[in-house]
C-alpha cells in the first residue's frame, strides 16, 4: 500500500469505541466524560443454553460464525446448536476464522450474510471471532468495502445485531464496540470502533476456558494487562486515584492468577476471575476521565501480528519489554507507583524502582513462556520498523518513525 493511501485518513489512537467522549480541561483533576455501555452480560456456569432465547428476541435466521473447530471439540458448539434448535431458529454457518482475522475471510462472511438475508450474527469463539463478526455486521449493511471503515473513510451508522458466546478471554471485545482485522494483501492491521458494533448480549461461561492451551491463557492475561497499561502509562499526569487503583488492582490480580491458572486449567475460581477481569480491562471504565491517552504498544504489536502472525499477547510482551525502558526515562515515578501496587516493590528512588518494575514484568512474561525480544519471533527489524512507521499516523502517533522504532528495539534484535 502506498504511504499516501494510509495518511490521507485520520485515525485516533485512543480507541474511542470504549469511551463516547472526553472533554479535556486544563486542570489536574478528573476530566469530563460521557460513558455508555449497551452490552448485556450473562455470566456464569451453564449459561450457554440461554443463547437461543437471546437470539430469538432479535430475529429468526442467523449467521453462526466460529473458528477452526475448537468449539466442536470442547462441546460448546453442541450446546449452542441445541439451544438454537430449541428456539426454532434457522442458521447458516461459516467457520475458519483465524487467530488474526483477515479481510478476505471477512468478505466471505459479508457475502454470506447478504445472500442468506440473516437477521443477526452469532459469534462463538474468542476475540478474533467476535472482531470478525463485528466487521461482518457492519459490512452486510453497506455496498462499499468494509475496509473503508477501518481506513476511516466511512462511519458505521447501521449494523446487523451481534450476540456472542465467548470461549477465550483477552481482548474485551465482548463488551466494547471495537474490532481489529488484518488486510493480508497489504500487511496492515487496523482497528475501528462504533456504537453500532457493541454486542447486544455476551454470554460468558468460565468453563469454556478449561480446554484452551496454556500459552493462550498466558497471552490472554498479557493482553488484558496491556489494555490497562496503555491508559495508565500514556494518560496525562492528573489526579485520578480511582482509575489508577482500578487498573492496578486488575493487573495485580492477573499477575497473581496467570501461573496458577496455567497449572490448574479447570479451576473455576481462577477462570471466572480471569474471564471477568479481562472484560473489565477493556470495556471503557478504566480510562474514563483520564484525558488524552494513546495505545503505542498495540500499534507496535499489531505490526508484529500482521507481518509474522504473532499471537497478540506475545506481540505485546515483546512491545512492552522494549517500550517500558524508554518510557521510564521520562516518567519513572509512574512505574514506581505501579511496581509498588502490583509487585510490592518499595524502592524509594524512582529510577531504580522503575527498573525493578520493568524487570518484574519481563520475568513475569518469561515465566508464562511469552517472548520478550524480536529475535524470538525471527522478525526482520527493518521491515517491522517500516510497518510500524507506516501505520503510526493512523494511530495518532506520528513520532513513531522507522528510526525511532529501530532505536527502541536495538537491544531486542
Amino acid at each position: 500500500m502506498r504511504q499516501a493511501d494510509l495518511t490521507e485518513c485520520s485515525f485516533s489512537s485512543r480507541f474511542q469505541y470504549i469511551i463516547i467522549q472526553q472533554e479535556i480541561e486544563s486542570s489536574d483533576t478528573m476530566q469530563n466524560f460521557v460513558y455508555r455501555n449497551t452490552t448485556k452480560i450473562i455470566f456464569g456456569r451453564n449459561t450457554i443454553p440461554q443463547v437461543g432465547e437471546e437470539c430469538r428476541k432479535i430475529g429468526k435466521r442467523l449467521l453462526l460464525l466460529y473458528g477452526k473447530g475448537s468449539v466442536k471439540r470442547n462441546g460448546v458448539y453442541e450446546q449452542v446448536v441445541r439451544s438454537l434448535d430449541d428456539a426454532g431458529l434457522s442458521r447458516v454457518e461459516l467457520d475458519g476464522v483465524k487467530a488474526n482475522p483477515t479481510l478476505a475471510h471477512t468478505h466471505l462472511g459479508i457475502e454470506l450474510a447478504k445472500k442468506e438475508n440473516v437477521d443477526l450474527v452469532l459469534a462463538v469463539g474468542g476475540g478474533s471471532v467476535i472482531d470478525e463478526a463485528k466487521a461482518i455486521c457492519a459490512g452486510a449493511c453497506v455496498d462499499h468495502d468494509v475496509w473503508d471503515f477501518y481506513m476511516q473513510k466511512a462511519a458505521v451508522v447501521k449494523a446487523l445485531p451481534l450476540i456472542d458466546v465467548l470461549t477465550m478471554s483477552a481482548t474485551g471485545t465482548e463488551m466494547n464496540g471495537g474490532t481489529v482485522i488484518t488486510n493480508e494483501a497489504t500487511g496492515v492491521k487496523l482497528g475501528m470502533g462504533f456504537d453500532a458494533l457493541y454486542p447486544r448480549t455476551s454470554i460468558l461461561d468460565p468453563e469454556t476456558l478449561y480446554s484452551i492451551p496454556p500459552e493462550q491463557t498466558a497471552y490472554g492475561c498479557i493482553d488484558a494487562t496491556t489494555h490497562l497499561l496503555e491508559g495508565y502509562f500514556t494518560g496525562e499526569d492528573r489526579s485520578t486515584p480511582l482509575q489508577d487503583r482500578y487498573a492496578e488492582g486488575i493487573i495485580r490480580t492477573l499477575v497473581e492468577i496467570a501461573g496458577p491458572m496455567m497449572d490448574n486449567p479447570r479451576d473455576y475460581s481462577l477462570r471466572s476471575t480471569f474471564m471477568w477481569g479481562a472484560t473489565l480491562a477493556w470495556n471503557g471504565t478504566a480510562p474514563s476521565g483520564i484525558g488524552n491517552w494513546s495505545t503505542p504498544n498495540h500499534l507496535i504489536g499489531h505490526s508484529m501480528s500482521s507481518l509474522y502472525d504473532t499471537p497478540h499477547g506475545a506481540s505485546l510482551s515483546i512491545a512492552l519489554a522494549a517500550w517500558m525502558p524508554w518510557y521510564a526515562k521520562s516518567r519513572p515515578e509512574r512505574l514506581r507507583q505501579l511496581g509498588k501496587a502490583v509487585f510490592d516493590i518499595h524502592e524509594a528512588d524512582p529510577s531504580r524502582a522503575a527498573t525493578q518494575t520493568i524487570d518484574a514484568f519481563v520475568r513475569w512474561f518469561q515465566s508464562l513462556g511469552s517472548p520478550t525480544t524480536l529475535k524470538e519471533i525471527d522478525a526482520d527489524p527493518d521491515a517491522f520498523a517500516e510497518n510500524v512507521a507506516l501505520c503510526a499516523p493512523l494511530w495518532g502517533l506520528p513520532g513513531y518513525s522507522k528510526e525511532f522504532i529501530l532505536e527502541l528495539f536495538r537491544g531486542s534484535c
